[in-house]
């Protein structure tokens, strides 16, 4: 055993559906604006802007969905979530699928959109907008030789009952093996890194006590109550 100068902090999982076994979660790595959001809009040539979240911003889309600090515009994102079972860098995209992917799971990408606007601002990063507490929300992970590789299906959030998000993957401008392929040319990805596809538009705020209902279809479906505002944390 290593001779840890502290005890390590517990490992980030999510189970995996139907059964027992725990998916370990590594990096999270997010992409933008990722969905055709006018009927009219066509795909860029350059590819997306991507960003990240820790590990430990993951929790199981399940329960109470508090609501943070610093913020007074938090907001929904939908995504379609790829888990990654075998790692590599400069992937082919015809092989992603095949040989990378290891399953996928509905998330929601919370974000505190005041502080992402000030970033976008100031140019500075954004990571106090993206990467805090329990922002990253994930069903679990349900493996490809179950689900199979979607393509097309519907991705949906409501508040409250009322639609916010409804949209098909058919939408997403880059495919997932595209997107994969091009994190791989930044990055050497590994065995349990997760991969946020982008949202549809209708993105939008939340308050406390809102109910929260998303998924997508043949992935998964997760229902979240929002939690009132910050209080107090006790340190780890």
């Amino acid at each position: 055993m290593p001779d840890f100068a502290f005890p390590p902090s517990a490992a980030t999982t999510l189970p995996v559906a139907g059964s027992s076994s725990l998916f370990p979660v590594g990096r999270v790595f997010c992409i933008g604006r990722n969905y055709r959001w006018a009927p009219d809009e066509t795909r860029p040539t350059h590819m997306p802007a991507w960003f990240m979240k820790p590990a430990s911003a993951v929790v199981p889309a399940q329960g109470v969905l508090p609501y943070p600090a610093q913020t007074s515009d938090f907001c929904h994102e939908i995504e379609l979530v790829v888990a990654i079972g075998r790692g590599g860098r400069d992937l082919a995209p015809e092989r992603v699928e095949a040989e990378h992917i290891w399953g996928y799971a509905a998330g929601l990408d919370m974000t505190r959109r005041d502080l992402q606007q000030q970033a976008k601002q100031a140019g500075g990063p954004w990571e106090p907008a993206k990467a805090f507490d329990q922002s990253a929300p994930c069903t679990p992970i349900v493996p490809a030789a179950v689900c199979g590789h979607p393509r097309q299906g519907a991705i949906w959030l409501t508040v409250n009952g009322q639609d916010r998000q409804r949209a098909d993957l058919a939408g997403l401008l880059w495919t997932v093996p595209e997107l994969v392929a091009m994190l791989s040319r930044s990055v050497t990805l590994a065995p349990g890194d997760l991969v946020y596809t982008g949202t549809p538009a209708g993105v939008g705020p939340l308050q406390p006590g809102d109910a929260v209902r998303a998924g997508v279809q043949g992935i998964g479906e997760l229902s979240m109550a929002v939690g009132a505002g910050p209080s107090a944390i006790s340190p780890i």
